[in-house]
């Protein structure tokens, strides 16, 4: 019996001693997750300071815009595009060597119709000096919102609209949806384009809306060369819902190249009066008056730079063609249109607005449009596109319907407001 009892006290106190351990185990694993986390924010704060520091240069002057930005005039040797390892003895080329031919000739058609000014918001407050460069100043706020550091400032990947390719599987997979017009089958030096602008609305901040023009060149693989430029509403990259002024540029389909704006070394900025993702004001009304920017990239047949132009007076820099392999060469898509990201699950449809956010069919003053689409030739004439497409995934959600006249020469209506009746 007493031997019975002295195994049951035995039993009773490894048991205890068991559990002890096995709490103090659950302790210590329950105090090393909060470490961990602890960690990781350290890092993540540490690698955000980095990058804040690499991006934002010291500004010889700071300019508060009225929207929130902060916008620093940056010495023009001092931009990121000087952190590229091959641009470190670049001279800056402070014009291009050639524009395009037919570009004034139509400037001075165009300044003989009634036309709308577009400015920068910023600049109710200020303006940068000659020498310098206006950069809109990166926040904490700004990169935290990205899903990683690495990934900040640059778009997910499958973004180019593939007019030769409808895949529902891509489709759902990359969520980017569009509205284009297309010329592809030549070798193109350029492009250009009147868009109007409007302020679509964004149902989930990690979707966008844009309107632009595409130069590509290579397939839709992994060799993707693009060089992108117009009007966006991205709060994900922004922090609001302002319309602004955008250039995108990738060589191997988004994947580690390229980004927005001046967000990774590459743009070489020469414009002192330009910001590149800074707001653009007014916008469009529905109904009511009409805002349009053009856009004109170009290659310099001299230097073989790509050159972008805003508006008939701002020629604001030149991505060096040592960025691109394709591009190096000539372009063989151009597309000009419109780009959403819908991030609604199990096949439904986000509410994010293109364009206008009305259907082309309703027509001027109320459906975004794009006139005067052009392209540049080998002998670098400006001329009118040939054989011109239409591609749209879902036309029920965005649409695009295009034609020719005489004051408006190649044009397009396109948009939509993403769910609705017919795109559930």
């Amino acid at each position: 019996m007493a031997a019975a009892r002295a195994c049951l006290v035995a039993l009773a106190m490894a048991a205890a001693l068991f559990l002890e351990g096995t709490a103090a185990a659950s302790a210590g694993n329950a105090g090393a997750a909060p470490l961990k986390q602890r960690r990781r924010q350290l890092l993540r704060q540490r690698q955000v300071r980095s990058h804040l520091k690499r991006l934002n240069k010291a500004p010889l002057a700071t300019i508060e815009s009225p929207d929130g930005d902060i916008i620093d005039c940056v010495h023009i040797s001092n931009q990121p595009a000087f952190d590229h390892p091959f641009l470190k003895n670049h001279t800056v080329q402070m014009r291009p060597a050639y524009h395009p031919e037919g570009l004034y000739d139509e400037s001075k058609v165009a300044s003989q119709q009634q036309t709308q000014t577009i400015t920068q918001m910023w600049h109710q407050n200020g303006k940068c000096s000659e020498d310098t460069i206006p950069i809109r100043r990166t926040k904490k706020e700004d990169v935290l919102r990205a899903s990683s550091v690495r990934r900040y400032g640059k778009k997910r990947r499958r973004t180019t609209p593939n007019p030769m390719s409808v895949d529902p599987d891509m489709l759902n997979e990359s969520g980017h949806q569009h509205a284009i017009a297309y010329v592809e089958g030549d070798k193109y030096y350029g492009a250009k384009a009147t868009i109007n602008v409007w302020q679509p609305k964004i149902e989930q901040a990690n979707e966008f809306s844009l309107s632009q023009l595409w130069i590509l060149g290579g397939s839709f693989g992994q060799d993707l060369n693009s060089i992108e430029a117009g009007w966006q509403v991205s709060p994900d990259l922004y922090g609001d819902n302002n319309t602004r002024l955008f250039t995108y540029w990738t060589s191997d389909a988004y994947q580690a190249t390229g980004c927005y704006n001046l967000l990774c070394s590459g743009f070489i900025q020469i414009n002192n009066q330009i910001a590149m993702g800074a707001s653009i004001f007014p916008i469009s009304n529905y109904g009511g008056s009409q805002y349009d920017i053009n856009i004109l990239v170009w290659k310099d047949p001299k230097e073989g730079n790509w050159w972008l132009q805003f508006g008939k007076d701002y020629v604001l820099g030149y991505w060096p063609s040592f960025l691109f392999s394709y591009l190096a060469d000539s372009a063989s898509m151009i597309e000009w249109g419109g780009e959403v990201v819908n991030s609604e699950p199990d096949g439904s449809h986000t509410s994010t607005q293109m364009g206008s956010g009305h259907f082309p069919e309703e027509g001027f003053g109320k459906a975004s449009y794009f006139k005067n689409i052009q392209v540049v030739d080998s002998s670098n004439n400006l001329k009118a596109p040939k054989g011109v497409g239409t591609f749209t995934e879902q036309s029920n959600c965005y649409d695009v319907q295009n034609g020719n006249n005489g004051d408006w020469g190649t044009y397009f209506y396109y948009g939509g407001p993403g769910k609705n009746s017919n795109c559930p």
